[in-house]
Formats: C-alpha cells, structure tokens, sequence
C-alpha cells in the first residue's frame, strides 16, 4: 500500500457485549474488584467520545505493538477487509495522571498502524 492510499477504518456504533468482561479483567489487575467493577458500570453508561490515535497513545504511555503481535495482524485484517471494529474502552487513573487502554489496545495499535491521526471512537471515565 502506498503511504498516500487512505484505508477508511470502520466501527460498531457501541462497544461488544464481550468488551466489559475484558475490560474488567484487565481492569482487576490494576484495582481491587470494588473499583474495577464501578470502572465497567461507569463505562457501560460514558457517551461514545473520540480522540485521535496518536492522543491515546500520548495519554497512556503505552507502546506500539508491530505486526508481529497476533491480535494486531487480525485487526489489521479486520480492517482491511472494511469489517468493523469495537471501540475502546478507556479509564483515566487521574492519581498518576495516565490513561488506561481497559479494552481495545490491539485495535489502536492496527489503527495507528494506517493513520496516527485517526479518530477512534472511545467511551472514557
């Protein structure tokens, strides 16, 4: 693919049912099941926001995964065969002043992958 060839990347118009749970597994290993489980329900109820890839990068203080990663290459698939993505699901840990990806990770990092600059839908609290 040329580096001028625009992939448009397509998303649910809500999160997956099967999002939550994830979120709150990975959720759990950060905070107690108490807080980890208000975050979820928080979540459930967030309007769907958006913010640019590069930004949620930025805010998190995460790393790039290449393709080499698995779950990247299969939503680098996803998203070149135009099928449609979850968008994340994010918590502000406003005591260390980061973001915390709870669900969608790999999906910014395939996202990234096509336009730093593009608009991820997110639901945050």
């Amino acid at each position: 693919m040329a580096k001028n060839d625009k992939v448009e990347i397509h998303w649910f118009n809500k999160p997956q049912e099967h999002d939550y749970p994830s979120a709150a597994s990975y959720l759990s290993l950060i905070y107690d099941e108490k807080s980890s489980a208000a975050f979820v329900t928080k979540l459930k109820d967030a309007p769907l926001v958006e913010f640019k890839a590069k930004d949620i990068f930025r805010a998190s203080n995460t790393s790039l995964l290449g393709v080499s990663n698995l779950h990247v290459r299969r939503d680098i698939k996803k998203i070149k065969s135009g099928e449609l993505l979850s968008p994340l699901l994010l918590v502000r840990d406003q005591t260390n002043s980061k973001l915390i990806i709870a669900d969608g990770y790999h999906r910014l990092c395939a996202t990234y992958r096509f336009d730093e600059d593009a608009l991820i839908p997110c639901k945050i609290t």
